[in-house]
């Protein structure tokens, strides 16, 4: 995803491929990735990670759960006990809002369950990313993914085990369509690629509360949506919920609705979902980095999640990209998908 393609927004390992999850008690894990947070076998550190954890938002605005255990919420509990309020007050802004989690290679079953599991025990709906098709990210900062299309296969069952009958939207394989239109990943791939798609829309589709999003990149990667729809279908969006847009980018909301309003009308009036983690001031001006997607500087949170946004075909604004998580090794990033706390007070900083 990430590399010299102009448009692009990768993340990596993208916001979670390392994580654990069974339940809240494995959500803990997920300070490993950080490593900036040290012990929380103190009283006084899990006083400080109890009252930094955060209250659900009201469902009717957005039924998706708050990981009260999420890298954010631990950087609030950690600044508060530093005594460092103002940056607790502005990683708070991430840490109150659901983010999308991402599933990763070890145990999809046990983190799918987890997460769902700890979501429905809220009367919420867990939001996952599925990020593990073969060939992900044409070896760029996000490579790795599925040794072979069997090796998905047999992930994608554990995944789809994990989420059982509990109430669930999946953001299905960021980049793998927009790869496959841009020309980077190579042609003798494109045929397995499409099939692993079908057969993952067929089998979430199949199971009784599951949503399925497939990704169809931004207005500024794949600029013509008219080369995305063809894509798009023989992916199986006939069967899934609709597409998402942005996917850990930084357009304007603004040009994604335009953009994706002249695909749904392609495809069928199939709605879309905005990913607004972080672009609240747009992206980058000027064409000068060719690596303008990856850890720019002055950027913002964009609009808070939620399903009233005032449009019929927008299904829904998600932080799926997690803010604060790196998109690689560039300017001076951490490993892509690794928290990095002065990344996310920017984002927070900036945002109006």
């Amino acid at each position: 995803m990430y590399g010299s393609h102009t448009g692009r927004r990768r993340e990596a390992v993208r916001g979670g491929a390392a994580r654990g999850g069974a339940v809240v008690g494995a959500l803990l894990s997920l300070l490993a990735l950080s490593g900036c947070f040290g012990s929380s076998s103190s009283d006084r550190e899990e006083e400080a990670i109890a009252a930094a954890r955060p209250a659900q938002r009201p469902r009717n605005v957005m039924p998706y759960w708050v990981n009260p255990d999420g890298s954010a919420a631990r950087q609030v509990a950690a600044y508060r006990r530093k005594g460092d309020d103002e940056e607790a007050r502005l990683i708070q802004r991430i840490a109150e809002q659901p983010v999308a989690e991402w599933l990763g290679v070890d145990d999809p079953e046990g983190q799918a369950r987890g997460f769902t599991e700890a979501a429905a025990a809220e009367e919420r709906d867990a939001l996952l990313v599925f990020y593990n098709i073969p060939h992900r990210d044409c070896g760029q900062y996000s490579k790795g993914g599925a040794a072979d299309g069997d090796a998905y296969r047999a992930w994608l069952d554990k995944a789809v085990r994990g989420i059982g009958d509990r109430a669930t939207t999946v953001i299905l394989e960021p980049d793998a369509l927009p790869h496959a239109v841009d020309g980077c990943t190579p042609k003798r791939f494109l045929e397995e690629r499409y099939d692993l798609l079908t057969g993952a829309v067929d089998k979430l589709k199949g199971l009784p509360r599951t949503k399925v999003y497939l990704d169809a990149g931004n207005p500024h990667w794949i600029k013509d949506p008219r080369r995305m729809a063809e894509p798009l279908r023989r992916a199986g969006l006939k069967k899934a919920d609709g597409f998402a847009l942005n996917i850990a980018n930084y357009q304007t909301t603004g040009d994604n609705k335009v953009y994706g309003k002249k695909l749904s009308a392609l495809v069928g009036g199939k709605p879309f979902v905005i990913d607004t983690s972080r672009n609240g001031k747009g992206p980058v001006p000027g064409k000068e980095d060719p690596e303008a997607w990856c850890n720019p500087k002055g950027r913002a949170l964009g609009e808070t999640p939620t399903v009233r946004t005032g449009d019929p075909a927008v299904a829904a604004y998600l932080w799926i990209k997690r803010p604060g998580e790196s998109d690689g090794t560039c300017k001076g990033g951490p490993q892509a998908g690794r928290w990095w706390p002065r990344y996310a007070l920017d984002l927070a900083r900036n945002a109006t």
